[in-house]
C-alpha cells in the first residue's frame, strides 16, 4: 500500500511497559529510530514505536501493525489509551499502553528507504527502528520525545490508581 493514502501528521503508537522487581516501578520500551539523520542522537531521539494511519484502518489497529512491524513483536491487550499528543513538528501521536516483555536484543524491524543525503539523489534504505531498549522513568525521561514524555505521565497516573492492573 502506497504511503499516499495515509492521513497526514497522524501517527499511532504503543507504549508497553513492565513492572520490576520488588517495587513494581514501570519500565518503559523505547525505540531509537534508524537511519544517519538519527545515528549520533540519543537524547529526545526515542520514541514510542508508531506509524501512519492507511485509509480506511482503525487506529487501534494502526498501532498494533506498527509495533510489530518495527520490532517484530506481537502485542497483546488489554490496551490502555493514553490519549493523544502533538509534538513539536505539528505531528499527533495517538497512543495506548500494554503489559508485555520483551528482549530488546531479539528485535526486527522492518526498513525503509529515503534519500541521503537530502538532495543527492542516492537512494539508501536502513531498518525504521535500529534498537530498542528498557528505561526506568526517570532515563525514559531523558531518551523520550519530549513531547511524548506525557504519555508516561499518563501511564503512571493510571498504574498510581490502579486501574491498568
Amino acid at each position: 500500500m502506497s504511503h499516499m493514502s495515509r492521513l497526514p501528521n497522524i501517527r499511532e503508537g504503543l507504549l508497553m511497559f513492565r513492572r520490576s522487581g520488588e517495587s513494581g516501578e514501570p519500565e518503559f520500551f523505547l525505540a531509537h529510530p534508524g537511519g544517519p539523520f538519527w545515528a549520533k542522537r540519543e537524547d529526545g531521539a526515542w520514541t514510542i514505536p508508531k506509524g501512519g494511519v492507511e485509509a480506511g484502518e482503525e487506529i487501534l489497529a494502526t498501532a498494533l501493525r506498527e509495533f510489530k512491524e518495527e520490532t517484530g513483536i506481537s502485542p497483546s491487550g488489554p490496551y490502555i489509551s493514553l490519549g493523544s499528543i502533538r509534538q513539536r513538528a505539528g505531528k499527533v501521536v495517538h497512543a495506548w499502553a500494554w503489559e508485555g516483555d520483551a528482549d530488546p536484543a531479539s528485535i526486527v524491524s522492518n526498513t525503509m528507504t529515503t534519500e541521503w543525503p537530502r538532495g543527492s539523489g542516492r537512494q539508501i534504505t536502513f531498518p525504521e527502528v535500529d534498537r530498542c531498549a528498557w528505561f526506568t522513568t526517570v532515563s525514559a525521561r531523558g531518551k523520550i520525545n519530549a513531547a511524548q514524555g506525557e504519555l508516561l505521565t499518563r501511564l503512571e497516573a493510571v498504574l498510581d490508581s490502579g486501574s491498568g492492573s
